[in-house]
């Protein structure tokens, strides 16, 4: 009853209702396209194939009623220019989201969760622990902290994410750079040389797998190579990726041999991948030296120069005592 009477307890209940009441209105909103139990009972009393179907138009429906009740407010969810719109699905596209929706999606998440961050943050703050933020400043930071925790945490994730994917591409490409050029020199064309390397190096390095299918997935709809290629250095935004596609463009353009042209390039990215295992090589010492310091530098310290501390303070208390005899 203290809770009632309290004007901070009754905002934190409000918010807290508001917070269900916005779980319910999500779960319905993505019920809601949910078939009806004798119509999925009649389908499947048709058959197999026949559920099969009915069972994929109604995920469809149901889809395409999510995809326009977000639709409706796209506004507030994804930029409004154009060009921060772009870099948003670049930076989407980088990450491994492919989807037309993505950045919506995102931003959406982004809005949840902050609004969850205020609402655990008020019930915190007035209801679970008031005791602990009694001071202005706590309260304050107890209050904005989770939901600037959960507005920017997303976006930290998807920038550890395309850091972690643009390393995996970078750590594969030498050796599907090798793969390719024995495909290449086995007699295969390029075209059949990156969908087989696409298969062989799906299980060790599936981001550059992934992008080598959508090459290959691409050319075969019809599309121009050199086009396709630059899409996908557009995609990684990587300089060995660019400068391979550079490449192998311009061999294509002038008519010289794309094996010799993947061999240079082969050999240069292995003796690149080298360089990079050296530098991180010599950095290695320098991280090395905090950690040294800080274990090895106070165990030696105390023991040399403990002892002589401890021969002064007795000295200085034995002369103590003689000038008080």
């Amino acid at each position: 009853m203290q809770v009632f009477n309290d004007p901070l307890g009754m905002i934190t209940l409000t918010a807290a209702a508001a917070l269900v009441l916005l779980i319910i209105a999500v779960i319905t909103l993505f019920n809601s396209g949910r078939a009806d139990p004798m119509q999925k009972f009649s389908s499947q009393a048709r058959g197999r194939k026949g559920s099969a179907t009915a069972d994929t138009e109604g995920l469809r429906r149901k889809m395409g009623r999510e995809y326009k009740a977000l639709a409706k407010v796209s506004h507030l969810l994804e930029p409004e220019n154009e060009t921060e719109l772009s870099a948003a699905r670049q930076k989407m596209i980088q990450a491994g989201y492919l989807n037309k929706t993505a950045v919506r999606d995102f931003a959406a998440l982004q809005f949840l969760l902050a609004v969850a961050g205020l609402c655990i943050s008020l019930l915190l703050v007035f209801v679970l622990m008031p005791e602990t933020f009694e001071n202005p400043v706590s309260m304050a930071a107890g209050l904005v902290a989770p939901m600037l925790i959960g507005y920017f945490g997303p976006r930290r994730w998807l920038e550890k994410r395309v850091e972690a994917r643009k390393e995996e591409i970078v750590s594969g490409f030498p050796d599907a750079l090798d793969m390719m050029l024995i495909c290449v020199e086995a007699g295969q064309s390029l075209d059949q040389s990156i969908n087989r390397v696409a298969k062989d190096i799906r299980f060790a390095y599936p981001a550059l797998a992934e992008e080598f299918s959508k090459v290959g997935e691409q050319v075969k709809a019809g599309r121009e190579r050199s086009e396709v290629l630059r899409d996908m250095a557009k995609r990684c935004d990587i300089s060995d990726l660019t400068s391979f596609v550079t490449v192998m463009v311009q061999a294509a353009a002038y008519g010289t041999s794309i094996t010799d042209a993947l061999r240079v390039f082969a050999a240069e990215m292995r003796d690149k991948r080298i360089m990079r295992a050296e530098e991180k090589a010599n950095i290695l010492p320098t991280k090395m030296t905090l950690g040294t310091m800080m274990f090895t530098v106070p165990p030696l310290l105390i023991i040399l120069v403990g002892p002589s501390v401890v021969g002064v303070l007795s000295d200085l208390n034995s002369g103590d005592i003689m000038s008080g005899m």
